[in-house]
């Protein structure tokens, strides 16, 4: 027999799909098609075991669809743009197009080793001209629709990236990429109005019935929409008011304070030339490297500054002072509240340091609060302090003091959503262009479509230092604008990476397409997404953008469906030794030795049956032997059972047989059940292994030459999804024509998945003898008789007297003896 040779026989079955374009798809009406998509990976230039688990998850869906008789969409391509490659330049002075080509080229070569069934016909690149053209459309449509728009206002700011960061992107107060610490910073900056989306975007998570509920809430969770009033709060001396929003209406009476956020425009103009401003300096200086999260946590410490400034409460007219504070953020709300002490634990922490009033006016019905209190108090209660309304029930006069707002014109019902708009400004060089110029007859001009792409230009300075990269090129910021045709500048900040994978599902549907985003026929044919893949690190950020971006392209007439992904699997992560791969901490194991010492086929039945999918997984070196040594058992069964079948051609249909059909039956049921749906693959190879040990005992036997050639077949084509390269290679071996992968998925015999034989415990006094197969409708009598005759029972109870025969139905046998 020749041994597993796994190298060999992957690279002839790599070569022979390459070649013949096993993998290329077309669109077919007459089939049903199922489109299954992995997140594209970012070319860092070397794949790592996340990776490899990502892509086995969505390799075995795709050839268990193929098999079930779908025509699949399996494409991928790469998230291309980035910082990562920009530093690059910097740090060894190569083009970021360059190293970024020269990654993609290496991670393709190690796509292909793992034998993953991908349309490379396909593959998009986000980096490349023919993409962000399009990148750049949306953009220019957004514009047009009102939905892009630019604006100051105080940014995350990373002094070591020299970029803009969103709130997601900094992680306790420092960059999520180079752990900086990251500074509030003002700059002009291109925003998407995602907010006009906020209701459809949560309403519609409701029909995402595929979608793990954690990830739903998450979302929702994100965008939080809350119901409540909005009151203006006119400020003395100033012609400027401030608008407020409130859950709670019903305890304005009792606000004794406004609070601004420190970064609030505002607040420069209420202090500036006062003796109020190096307060407000010295307070911007502290704050700026404090996170959002920070800020906002409940153990940080409340502080602020007085502005100098009241404004005037709208419902009772008292003139209350204003403050600025660390505790409210600029980017939640309006960027100021009304402070309630009396009623809010964070107003009446900062009340009592700088000795504000605390007034109640909400009061528990067994006690009457007064302004001593000693903590605020937030339940419900009886209203006092609060002129007409006084004795109401607090919850009854969230609607009357709403209610008399609107009939007095102070106030009015309104929602408030959590979510802000999306920031898609970044000053770097490594991006998409915005395609707006600036003339100074015309203003903001988006640039025509005709013109696109906006290319990014070579002659670029990477200093790592000042502001956007594109500003050093005189030859792409001087253009023509095409309104006035006179001097015009171009926009020098290019997009967030997020923008680019916010819409590269659309564009698989018609990767090639140069005359259009891609054709609307193509894209009603294969969306939505049957099957999304990928990590719940991006269960907000990616996926929140990527539905508000299929949702614009949808009411544009182009995208068909107006959610992006019908389900959604969120894999967990690949640890070692308990914690997350990674360099720093000297645990990575690196995909490439495992596949040069195991071969692909092991290493993506290792991760597959190491653990459930959603699940984080524990890399273990005697668990991927195992899967090694599984994989030689496979071998050898089906070169052990061709030499033998050959020689033999009866047909017996005994017990044996009879069990036989029983394991083969209820593993494709089991198998098929595992994987249709629920993603289990563990349990499927565990089952599949099972029937690979039935199988063996079966040759011990005088077994017949269909029924094990059927056992074989089965096994084959089960396994043909998780380990691809050694199914394609024993099925040709066992003589097939073909390609194991495209038959189609074995069905079972509902009937046959009930066992007509059962195992039987024999007990003399109590002590396991030995264990026995029979009919399952066997009848005591018959039971009897086949036990007595058995050698090892004759012997245990000869010269013995034999008091009890007691027969358990298909359970066990126990022989009482004296």
């Amino acid at each position: 027999m020749e041994r597993y040779n796994f190298n060999k026989i992957e690279k002839k079955w790599q070569k022979e799909w390459e070649d013949k374009d096993v993998f290329k798809v077309h669109e077919d009406l007459e089939k049903e098609k199922y489109y299954v998509l992995e997140m594209f990976p970012y070319p860092s230039g070397k794949l790592h075991m996340g990776h490899v688990r990502n892509y086995s998850i969505g390799d075995v869906v795709a050839r268990y669809k193929k098999m079930n008789g779908f025509n699949i969409l399996h494409p991928i391509g790469w998230d291309a743009f980035g910082l990562p490659a920009e530093n690059a330049a910097i740090k060894n002075n190569i083009h970021p197009d360059i190293w970024t080509k020269q990654n993609i080229s290496e991670m393709k070569r190690q796509l292909k080793q793992l034998g993953l069934s991908y349309d490379w016909d396909r593959e998009v690149t986000t980096c490349n001209e023919e993409y962000y053209k399009w990148t750049q459309w949306i953009f220019v449509q957004l514009y047009k629709n009102g939905l892009a728009y630019k604006k100051k206002s105080a940014v995350n700011w990373c002094p070591s990236c020299e970029t803009v960061l969103a709130n997601e992107q900094v992680v306790n107060g420092k960059c999520e990429r180079c752990e900086t610490t990251v500074v509030k910073k003002n700059l002009e900056q291109w925003y998407f109005k995602i907010t006009d989306y906020a209701q459809r975007l949560l309403d519609d998570l409701d029909l995402l019935e595929g979608w793990p509920e954690k990830v739903k809430t998450m979302q929702k969770n994100w965008i939080g929409k809350s119901y409540g009033s909005e009151m203006t709060f006119e400020i003395e001396g100033m012609e400027e008011s401030m608008e407020v929003f409130t859950t709670r209406p019903d305890t304005t009476y009792g606000v004794t304070f406004m609070v601004f956020a420190p970064e609030h425009p505002l607040v420069y103009e209420m202090v500036k030339g006062t003796e109020y401003e190096s307060d407000y300096n010295a307070f911007m200086d502290k704050i700026r490297s404090s996170s959002d999260i920070e800020r906002t946590s409940a153990n940080v410490e409340k502080e602020g500054f007085f502005t100098g400034k009241y404004c005037v409460n709208p419902l009772n007219g008292v003139k209350i002072p204003i403050y600025a504070a660390n505790y409210v953020l600029m980017g939640y709300g309006t960027g100021a509240i009304m402070a309630v002490p009396a009623h809010d634990e964070r107003d009446f922490e900062f009340a009592q340091k700088y000795g504000l009033k605390i007034i109640p006016v909400i009061t528990p019905e067994d006690k009457m609060l007064t302004e001593e209190m000693e903590e605020a108090y937030i339940g419900n209660g009886k209203m006092i302090n609060s002129g007409k309304f006084n004795g109401l029930d607090s919850k009854d006069a969230i609607d009357k003091v709403s209610e008399y707002m609107e009939e007095s014109g102070i106030g009015k019902r309104t929602v408030n959503f959590r979510l802000r708009d999306w920031l898609i400004s970044r000053q770097r060089y490594w991006g998409a262009p915005i395609p707006i110029m600036f003339c100074e007859k015309c203003g903001e001009v988006p640039v025509p479509e005709d013109d696109l792409p906006v290319k990014l230009p070579t002659d670029v300075e990477f200093s790592g230092k000042g502001d956007s990269p594109l500003g050093t090129s005189e030859s792409f910021v001087n253009t023509i604008c095409p309104i006035c045709g006179g001097k015009a500048r171009r926009e020098v900040d290019t997009m967030d990476t997020f923008v680019c994978s916010s819409w590269y599902f659309l564009r698989y549907a018609d990767a090639r397409n140069d005359k259009e985003i891609f054709s609307r026929e193509n894209a009603k044919y294969w969306m939505n997404v049957d099957q999304y893949i990928g990590g719940v690190e991006h269960a907000i950020l990616h996926l929140l953008y990527a539905r508000f971006f299929n949702k614009f392209l949808y009411d544009q007439g182009l995208s068909p469906e107006t959610e992006p992904f019908k389900n959604l699997l969120t894999q967990g992560m690949v640890l070692k030794d308990g914690s997350k791969m990674s360099k720093s901490k000297g645990n990575v194991v690196s995909p490439e030795e495992i596949i040069a010492k195991y071969g692909a086929d092991t290493a993506r039945l290792f991760i597959l049956f190491a653990s459930p999918p959603e699940k984080d997984l524990e890399w273990s070196d005697a668990g991927v032997e195992g899967s090694f040594r599984f994989l030689n058992r496979v071998w050898r069964l089906t070169h052990y059972a061709l030499e033998e079948i050959e020689s033999q051609g009866r047909l017996v249909d005994g017990p044996m047989e009879k069990e036989m059909q029983y394991h083969i039956n209820a593993t494709i049921k089991k198998v098929s059940d595992d994987v249709e749906g629920r993603f289990n693959f563990n349990t499927a190879i565990s089952a599949i292994m099972e029937l690979v040990n039935e199988t063996y005992k079966y040759m011990d036997t005088e077994y017949d030459h269909a029924t094990m050639n059927e056992a074989i077949e089965t096994i084959l084509t089960l396994l043909a999804p998780f380990a691809p390269h050694m199914m394609e290679e024993l099925w040709e071996i066992s003589g097939h024509k073909g390609s194991v992968h495209d038959l189609s998925w074995p069905q079972y015999d509902l009937a046959k998945t009930v066992r007509d034989v059962v195992e039987i415990v024999v007990q003399i006094n109590g002590k396991v003898k030995e264990r026995l197969m029979i009919e399952r409708k066997a009848g005591k009598d018959d039971v009897e008789k086949l036990v007595m005759g058995i050698d090892k029972v004759k012997s245990a109870i000869e010269g013995k007297e034999m008091k009890k025969f007691i027969y358990v139905p298909g359970k066990l046998v126990n022989i009482v003896v004296k």
